[in-house]
């Protein structure tokens, strides 16, 4: 089928980002059989850790962790009305991450399978944050960090913001048998620089994961694990893993980086290939620039650096176009607005209001919580509070009343989100079917 007659016929859905939002609501709408299309490239999702966090922090202003994210969740809805999790249920909420974790496994990357607790792991900083879901290189660490377990913790001459004394300095008191070594592999690159990708695609090299592993075997002593910065490998990590563990005789295990990070460029590369498996058009050169809402359908013109013209139509478009770093949201001296549509943004009554004094206030700055209204369905508001369009969703960070930084609830509010408004645009398109 040309581009053409593709773009002539309607989608039954069209979805605008390709952050975790978007992709969760492409793989939940080829998971239905939907006629679906993605608009957007991926390359938010190299700024991610590769673990999701569905609710980790709340009240932010006194940094309460909880370990049952399904209470926080309850407690987040019950406290913030507004807030996305007061329009989802925990069920819905479950069955959507269920579905993301099969369709990742289905593709090779692998991750813990989500339950009810939370799971305390390492960061790159040396601190402990609670997570839900994450790949299951990182919950090797999370049961050494539970369990004490003497480990030997290695980095790499040259690798930027990844400190192996750093973290067992910070970690001391909570965990006192760990060791470090510092190994000038591979040589560095520009200026004496090591980067987490070169290591990774090196160590899916199997001599060279041979050297790595004698040059770690006589520091070994008393350690019953070894954790490394996330760089075993870019694609074969489960397998990688594995054979170091063998080759060492004990737990091989990642510890997050900071971004733009090795475990983002997994996730990217396997949700792209999850959404392809479900026969989702991607366009990824192209830019939306305006919709047209129609009666029957939305119409969308892209522009690829050529003229700009009508060049898709779908029955329900999804904005999953992130907050102020991938677009979704713009700024100028006066206000915060969605340049797409002009949807109404909920956000502070004078830009004075946008930040705190005090860049580290505890309850955070105002302009982090500003975004979209939405309806039970995820349905954009306008400004008098009536849904836009009965066929207009929207999902992700581009939604109001949260700030999933300081929550640690991103990717519950992604994913949880995507699903809602699937779930309601799939119900809508058989009753339109059914007559």
């Amino acid at each position: 089928m040309s581009d053409r007659e593709t773009m002539s016929d309607a989608y039954d859905v069209a979805v605008i980002g390709a952050g975790l939002a978007g992709m969760a609501a492409a793989v939940l709408a080829g998971n239905r059989g939907l006629r679906t299309v993605q608009i957007g490239n991926a390359g938010a999702l190299l700024f991610s850790s590769g673990m999701f966090d569905l609710m980790g922090v709340h009240p932010v202003e006194v940094l309460r962790s909880w370990s049952d994210p399904w209470a926080a969740m309850a407690a987040v809805a019950h406290d913030i009305p507004d807030h996305p999790y007061a329009k989802m249920k925990a069920v819905a909420l479950r069955e959507a991450f269920l579905e993301i974790w099969h369709a990742l496994d289905a593709v090779g990357l692998a991750y813990n399978r989500p339950g009810d607790c939370n799971i305390e792991v390492v960061t790159s900083l040396g601190t402990i944050k609670n997570t839900y879901c994450l790949p299951q290189t990182m919950a090797t660490g999370a049961t050494a960090l539970a369990e004490r377990t003497p480990t030997l913790l290695v980095d790499f001459e040259g690798l930027r913001e990844y400190s192996a004394r750093g973290i067992a300095a910070t970690l001391a008191s909570r965990w006192p048998g760990l060791r470090t070594l510092r190994l000038a592999y591979p040589p560095a690159g520009v200026a004496g620089e090591t980067y987490a990708a070169h290591i990774a695609r090196s160590l899916e090299v199997t001599e060279n994961r041979a050297q790595l592993v004698e040059l770690i075997q006589p520091h070994l002593k008393e350690a019953r694990a070894v954790g490394l910065p996330a760089v075993l490998g870019l694609s074969r990590t489960a397998v990688i893993a594995s054979e170091m563990s063998r080759d060492l005789g004990m737990p091989v295990f990642e510890i997050p980086t900071m971004p733009t990070s090795v475990p983002g460029l997994r996730l990217k590369d396997a949700l792209e290939r999850a959404v392809a498996a479900r026969h989702v058009r991607r366009i990824v050169q192209s830019r939306v620039t305006e919709v047209t809402a129609n009666a029957d359908t939305f119409e969308l013109c892209l522009d690829a650096g050529r003229s700009t013209t009508p060049s898709v139509r779908a029955k329900n478009l999804v904005l999953a176009t992130g907050r102020f770093m991938g677009g979704g949201l713009v700024a100028d001296r006066n206000a915060i607005r969605e340049p797409l549509m002009n949807l109404p943004v909920a956000q502070p009554a004078s830009r004075a209001a946008w930040h705190s004094t005090d860049l580290l206030d505890a309850k955070g700055h105002a302009v982090n919580r500003a975004g979209l209204e939405v309806d039970e369905h995820f349905r954009p508001r306008d400004a008098a509070g009536k849904t836009v369009h009965p066929r207009l969703f929207a999902i992700g960070a581009i939604l109001g009343h949260q700030d999933w930084t300081r929550m640690k609830c991103g990717a519950g509010v992604a994913i949880g989100s995507a699903a809602a408004a699937v779930t309601t645009l799939e119900r809508d398109l058989d009753r339109t079917r059914r007559g």
